[in-house]
């Protein structure tokens, strides 16, 4: 079936007075979206922006929407497709001109919009924005791209490679990211993992414990999450929620909660509680809201400022709540804490779903470059714990050398017992990482949620 726009779009060949205007004002917000995404740019943020400043109707803004994010999600394997029809380099075009190329092919290969539609806007597109001596290329090329399907394509890119690089083309994911998922899931389940981060996940929400319950936030509309408490899957836009713009309840992955609310669960010794990797706040507000219902003190930290003034303010509706600006590996605070979450910084290669373009952005040296960064910051929570205190070490990454071996290496010469994590969650089914049963590996394509990795450390 097409998407919604199709059939409106079909009819450019002959268009009436204004409908051609407001189509390609629809694909220049989206260049423009890619544009800035290529230099550096966050997929959602770039597209939140440049339609707040847009009077697109509903419709025009479902098709940006889902343009920029389908060409960010599946951008290295459109541009194996463009060069393959092209017969040349990327590198050999104008920027501009591949981001147009990479808009169309979008549009051809995955969002069925007719080819002579594809086709003749892209044209018309690149000739308002980039000048008119590009508009043949880009006709060639887009005309190539569209005489083959998806399949198609990644049939003839397949020719000579492996199944596991056949995998990486049809999912758009490179070869790394798959073998790294490859090591920690069963093989049935490979392509159904990589396929997950290609579906935009439903907004969840999350309350503020003790600022407002489960059940009034569920009076603006939604359903409860399944595993966590705290949350409620909501379609539309958060900003529409009253609670959400006064702070009393925010937007935060299933996931993310679920572990935060482990380190709420689970016994450890008296004392305060502490985020040291407190950045850009989600987790940081529901642990705080978490340790008030305990009457225990909590900590925020964050090593770089701009970071813990986001903090700050998901903090805000509890009032004055200072926000140190420090490096956890070094802290500045003294005294032992009862529980510490670390979430450590990592590749975020369990939130692809979320971040389209991540996925291209990142590299396999990522993994080794933070590898030291992410040891070192479990050992100072571990140090920073009073005895029988428990720290949470907490990545949104299912890379086998950002969890298990991180855990491993401060287990090799830390005093500290393994906490059977997925114990405290009995009704979460498949929780238990391949890695180590006391590990908690959450899924997009198990829980719906993003892929969250939890240990539970007791300090002896």
């Amino acid at each position: 079936m097409c998407n919604n726009w199709t059939a409106a779009l079909s009819k450019s060949a002959k268009p009436v007075a204004g409908e051609r205007r407001r189509a390609i004002t629809a694909r220049q917000t989206a260049l423009a979206a890619a544009k800035a995404i290529r230099a550096g740019g966050y997929a959602n943020l770039v597209v939140a922006d440049l339609l707040s400043e847009t009077s697109l109707t509903s419709v025009d803004t479902r098709f940006v929407t889902e343009l920029v994010y389908g060409a960010a999600r599946h951008q290295g394997t459109l541009d194996a497709v463009i060069e393959a029809a092209s017969g040349r380099a990327l590198t050999s075009l104008q920027p501009g001109v591949v981001d147009v190329l990479r808009l169309g092919a979008e549009q051809i290969l995955k969002m069925r919009v007719p080819v002579h539609a594809g086709v003749a806007e892209s044209v018309e597109l690149a000739r308002t924005q980039i000048g008119a001596r590009v508009t043949g290329v880009v006709n060639a090329i887009l005309r190539r791209v569209a005489a083959r399907d998806w399949a198609g394509w990644i049939e003839v890119l397949s020719q000579g490679r492996s199944e596991f690089a056949r995998l990486g083309l049809d999912t758009c994911h490179p070869d790394w990211i798959v073998q790294a998922y490859q090591e920690v899931l069963p093989a049935d389940e490979l392509r159904a993992a990589l396929e997950a981060n290609n579906v935009a996940p439903t907004p969840t929400l999350v309350v503020r414990p003790t600022l407002m319950t489960r059940e009034e936030l569920l009076t603006h509309g939604g359903t409860p999450t399944p595993y966590s408490r705290w949350g409620v899957r909501r379609e539309g836009n958060p900003g529409d929620v009253p609670a959400v713009r006064q702070g009393r309840a925010g937007v935060q992955d299933e996931g993310s909660q679920m572990v935060v609310d482990l380190l709420n669960q689970v016994d450890a010794a008296e004392g305060p509680w502490a985020d040291v990797c407190a950045g850009p706040g989600g987790k940081a507000a529901l642990l705080m809201g978490l340790a008030r219902a305990r009457s225990a003190p909590f900590l925020a930290a964050e090593l770089h400022p701009h970071r813990a003034r986001l903090v700050a303010s998901a903090l805000s509706a509890y009032g004055s709540t200072p926000v140190v600006v420090a490096d956890a590996r070094t802290p500045a605070w003294c005294g032992d804490f009862g529980r510490i979450l670390v979430d450590a910084p990592c590749t975020g290669l369990g939130a692809l779903r979320r971040r389209p373009e991540a996925r291209w952005v990142k590299r396999a040296s990522d993994v080794a470059q933070l590898r030291q960064l992410q040891i070192d910051l479990l050992r100072a929570g571990l140090d920073r714990t009073t005895s029988s205190g428990v720290v949470a070490y907490v990545t949104c990454s299912p890379h086998r050398g950002e969890t298990a071996d991180v855990v491993a290496a401060v287990l090799a010469d830390q005093t500290a017992d393994l906490i059977n994590a997925p114990a405290l969650i009995p009704d979460v089914p498949m929780a238990r990482a391949s890695t180590d049963p006391r590990f908690i590996q959450l899924w997009p394509h198990r829980h719906d949620t993003d892929a969250m990795f939890c240990a539970l450390l007791r300090r002896r």
